[in-house]
């Protein structure tokens, strides 16, 4: 049973009694000297996508939801939403964008490291691997003689995602993105 304090985005826990999914985590340190530290927490329904939020003490203890994680494959989007594939039994699964909005600037064809939550053989959430390798779309033309670690210009990217990249950075090559913070992390 972990605490308030040790849920991690993507953690499938019960909250009244049904699972739910963490989505959203705030942690709001107080400035009186006994306070104690909150998180605010957003938790999405399994099945029907309703949202709940709670404030929770760090000491405050949740039940774990048992689910499986299983490697999956992005195959495609269409107008249902965004299919995977298992590797295992090579199942389909579909999920909405609405399921998948905070990962979906990083879905894109040939994506590495997926894994599938998967709560009574339905998947319910995809977790994205630590980085993601994504080819940069559009950006302004590199400037020659500029450093590593000067200035930074924007990269437009396929799936909609803009992020700051430094200077010497060209147009169609390949870059690792932290998926936690959204920033550039190399060149892959």
């Amino acid at each position: 049973m972990p605490r308030a304090s040790e849920l991690k985005k993507g953690q499938i826990v019960q909250v009244n009694g049904q699972p739910h999914i963490v989505s959203q985590i705030e942690v709001k340190s107080p400035s009186s000297r006994s306070g104690t530290t909150l998180y605010k927490v957003r938790f999405n329904h399994v099945q029907t996508k309703q949202k709940v939020d709670q404030s929770l003490t760090g000491d405050d203890l949740l039940t774990l939801v048992d689910f499986q994680k299983r490697s999956v494959n992005f195959l495609y989007q269409d107008a249902d939403g965004y299919t995977f594939m298992d590797n295992e039994d090579y199942s389909q699964f579909t999920l909405g964008a609405e399921q998948l909005e905070e990962q979906l600037p990083y879905m894109h064809e040939g994506i590495q490291g997926l894994y599938g939550l998967l709560v009574e053989g339905d998947l319910v959430g995809v977790e994205l691997p630590a980085s993601v390798e994504m080819p940069i779309e559009e950006t302004p033309p590199a400037i020659k003689g500029s450093s590593a670690s000067a200035r930074t210009k924007t990269a437009h990217f396929a799936t909609g995602l803009e992020i700051q990249i430094p200077e010497y950075l060209e147009t169609g090559e390949v870059v690792r993105v932290n998926t936690e913070t959204g920033k550039f992390m190399s060149r892959a």
